[in-house]
């Protein structure tokens, strides 16, 4: 059985954030990440120190929403992509991968999986990984029809848009195979980038200023283009942000002269981390909403940091409300450790389908 409504978080097991602490009630849907891949059998395993943490993930979340549905995930940004493509070139490579993560997902508890491969990064990766989820699919019926049980669900992460840098994903395979697709639309811009050092610019804007290429908007209208049904496409929200270092602190705003990242290592500060840097500075900075193009920045001293804040994401959820998507995910829960954003996107998608529903009552 799919999702009527996907109001989603990832939750990433490697910090020091507890999945007790996961508000629940706030969400349809949780992901446990990350699973990883046997570079010699290609089957998905739990690393053994997260092995405990994974087990009761399930039943810890279903506590505080006992209707809650639970996805395994598996990869991530930081997995060795060279695995990802030797697995996806062999069916029987494939095969071990889906058979152990519907053991791993059926032990564990879990409703369902998610694969989280970035990035299928030429057009054999692409046709391969449209193989991969087509099987994964018929598996996953077969197993249900001979346990009894409900299929497990099965969702993707992706490129913010349907086109990998000029290489398209197997559009009709992720469409029939998959329950959803999560759209990350976020890091397009960030300050140790190639692309970006030199101007302080937002790194998930849902709308783009003229002279941009990216924004959340593009890359959602370009996948429904090309046919992937809205109705099965969720949103990502990234629940934290980006610091630059300011060439003047006076010159502040948007597209402002920058010198790369303020902080070591990406810059990336999670949204609790960002509210904290706020409060030191409200003598010396200031946090802005920008409305054109759906998107937060606030600064102090030379520190320049663009994230997303409540007004984006409310503005964001009821964008993918008006879209009629499935809904939206978080990444990650552990950035916000006070469920400020994540209690907002809730009530934002809410509040929408109260005044959609008031609308047509009136019409």
């Amino acid at each position: 059985a799919s999702q009527s409504t996907v109001k989603a978080a990832y939750w990433y097991s490697e910090l020091e954030f507890s999945a007790d602490d996961i508000d629940s009630s706030l969400f349809t849907v949780l992901y446990c990440s990350f699973a990883d891949l046997n570079s010699e059998t290609f089957q998905v395993y739990i690393p053994p120190q997260l092995n405990q943490k994974f087990a009761t993930f399930t039943s810890t979340v279903q506590r505080k929403n006992p209707s809650i549905k639970t996805l395994l995930s598996i990869g991530g940004g930081r997995a060795n992509k060279a695995d990802y493509i030797a697995m996806a070139s062999d069916w029987n490579r494939r095969q071990a991968f889906i058979q152990s993560s519907i053991r791993l997902a059926r032990g564990n508890n879990f409703h369902g999986l998610d694969l989280d491969w970035e990035y299928p990064a030429d057009k054999t990766q692409m046709t391969q990984f449209g193989y991969l989820v087509d099987e994964w699919r018929t598996a996953v019926a077969e197993e249900a029809s001979y346990t009894g049980r409900s299929p497990l669900l099965l969702a993707a992460a992706v490129f913010y848009s349907p086109d990998y840098y000029s290489v398209p994903y197997v559009v009709p395979a992720l469409a029939r195979s998959l329950d959803w697709i999560n759209v990350m639309a976020y890091d397009f811009y960030t300050p140790g980038s190639y692309s970006s050092p030199r101007l302080t610019k937002p790194p998930a804007a849902l709308y783009k200023d003229p002279t941009e290429r990216y924004s959340g908007d593009a890359g959602v209208s370009s996948w429904i283009r090309e046919g992937f049904p809205a109705k099965k496409i969720v949103l990502g929200l990234p629940f934290y942000g980006y610091a630059w270092r300011l060439v003047d602190a006076k010159r502040n705003g948007l597209y402002a002269p920058a010198n790369g990242p303020a902080l070591s290592g990406d810059s990336a500060m999670g949204y609790t981390e960002i509210r904290k840097f706020i409060a030191d500075h409200q003598n010396d900075g200031k946090a802005v909403f920008n409305g054109t193009v759906v998107a937060d920045y606030c600064y102090g001293g030379t520190t320049w940091i663009g994230y997303d804040d409540v007004q984006s994401i409310s503005a964001k959820v009821s964008y993918a409300k008006d879209k009629g998507l499935l809904g939206y995910f978080g990444w990650h829960i552990g950035a916000d450790a006070d469920m400020v954003l994540s209690r907002e996107a809730s009530r934002a998608w809410g509040r929408r389908r109260k005044e959609i529903d008031e609308l047509l009552d009136h019409t």
